[in-house]
C-alpha cells in the first residue's frame, strides 16, 4: 500500500484514527452476533432495512409468541452506545442484554443501527434515531413494512433507551416527541429509561470537534447537554428512571444525576427517578450481563416498563 494513503492524520484513542485515504480504524471494534432463535428464552431477532437511502438498520427482538390470541406487547426502541463512534445494534453485547430484556419484560425491542461517527458526521447518528422513529411509526395502523411490529407491538405503550451516548440520543428524541407538531397521532411514547447517560458539560475537545464540526460546543449544544436545551421540559415523555454507575470509570455518574436535577426543575411534568448500581462501572451490564446486578436492572427495567400495566 502506498505510504502516503496509509498515513495517519487523526489519532484519537481509544477510539479510532483516520487514514489519509479516509479509512477509519477503530481501536473498540464490534463484534458481530447473528440474529437468532435464542433457545433459552425462546425470543427470536431479525435484522431489517430501515432506510434504503442511508443504509440504517435495526434489530427486533420478539419474546415467545402465545399462539394466534398474543396481545399486543410494549415496544422497546434502544440506542445503542459507543461515544457515537464504536458500537452496534447488531453486536454481541447488544444481544445480550436485549434478548434477556425482552425475555423477562415480554416486550418487543427495537435496536437502531444508527450510522457512526467520524465517517458520519454528528448530527447523523440522532437524525437517524429520530427518522428511525418515524419509520416505527408507519407501523401504527398495523400496515408497516415489518410484519412482527404490525402483529404484535402496542403503540400506546412506547418506551425509548440508550445506554451511555445511546441515553443522550434516546433523550433528544424523546424530546423531539414532545415537540414536534403532528406527532400525537404517532407512538404514544410512554417512558424513557437513562443508562448511564453521557451528557457533556465541557468545551469540546478535539475528538469531539472531528465528530461533529458544526456544534456550537459540547456545554452549550442542547443535543449533548439537557442544561442547554431550553425545551428539555417538553420531553414527550410521562416518566423517566436514570441508572448512575457508582464506580463509573468515565466520571459520567454526576452527570446522571444532574441530569435528573436539570429535568425536576425544567417544568417537565413527569416522573424521575434515579437508581444508582454500586459498585459497578460503566455499562457493566453489557460487559458482565449474567452478574447479579446486571439481572437486577433488567428486572427494575421490566417493572418501569410493566408497573402500569394491566393485563386485558
Amino acid at each position: 500500500m502506498d505510504s502516503t494513503t496509509s498515513e495517519i492524520t487523526h489519532h484519537f484513542p481509544p477510539f479510532f484514527q483516520v487514514h489519509k485515504d479516509g479509512r477509519v480504524d477503530r481501536f473498540m471494534p464490534s463484534v458481530f452476533a447473528p440474529p437468532t432463535l435464542n433457545p433459552q428464552t425462546g425470543v427470536e431477532s431479525k435484522d431489517v432495512l430501515i432506510s434504503p437511502e442511508t443504509g440504517v438498520k435495526a434489530r427486533i427482538f420478539l419474546p415467545k409468541i402465545n399462539g394466534p390470541d398474543q396481545k399486543k406487547l410494549p415496544l422497546v426502541v434502544h440506542y445503542h452506545g459507543g461515544a457515537f463512534c464504536f458500537g452496534s445494534a447488531l453486536d454481541t453485547a447488544t444481544a445480550q442484554f436485549l434478548t434477556r430484556l425482552v425475555s423477562e419484560a415480554n416486550v418487543v425491542a427495537v435496536s437502531v443501527d444508527y450510522r457512526l461517527a467520524p465517517e458520519h458526521k454528528l448530527p447523523i447518528a440522532f437524525d437517524d434515531s429520530w427518522s428511525a422513529l418515524q419509520w416505527i411509526g408507519a407501523h401504527i395502523n398495523g400496515n408497516g413494512p415489518e410484519l412482527w411490529l404490525n402483529q404484535y407491538a402496542d403503540f400506546g405503550r412506547v418506551f425509548l433507551t440508550g445506554e451511555s451516548a445511546g441515553a443522550t440520543i434516546a433523550h433528544y428524541v424523546a424530546v423531539r416527541v414532545g415537540t414536534t407538531t403532528g406527532f400525537p397521532d404517532g407512538p404514544c411514547v410512554r417512558g424513557a429509561v437513562m443508562v448511564h447517560p453521557y451528557f457533556a458539560d465541557t468545551k469540546p475537545n478535539d475528538v469531539m470537534r472531528f465528530m461533529y464540526p458544526g456544534s456550537s460546543g459540547t456545554d452549550s449544544d442542547p443535543r449533548l447537554n439537557p442544561k442547554a436545551d431550553p425545551d428539555s421540559g417538553k420531553m414527550g415523555c410521562e416518566k423517566v428512571v436514570v441508572f448512575v454507575a457508582e464506580n463509573d470509570e468515565f466520571g459520567l455518574k454526576p452527570l446522571g444525576v444532574e441530569y435528573c436535577e436539570t429535568l425536576k426543575k425544567s417544568g417537565w411534568k413527569g416522573d424521575v427517578e434515579l437508581v444508582e448500581n454500586k459498585g459497578e462501572g460503566h455499562v457493566f451490564h453489557l460487559i458482565n450481563p449474567t452478574c447479579e446486578n446486571a439481572l437486577l436492572l433488567v428486572q427494575k427495567f421490566a417493572s418501569f416498563v410493566n408497573d402500569d400495566y394491566v393485563s386485558e
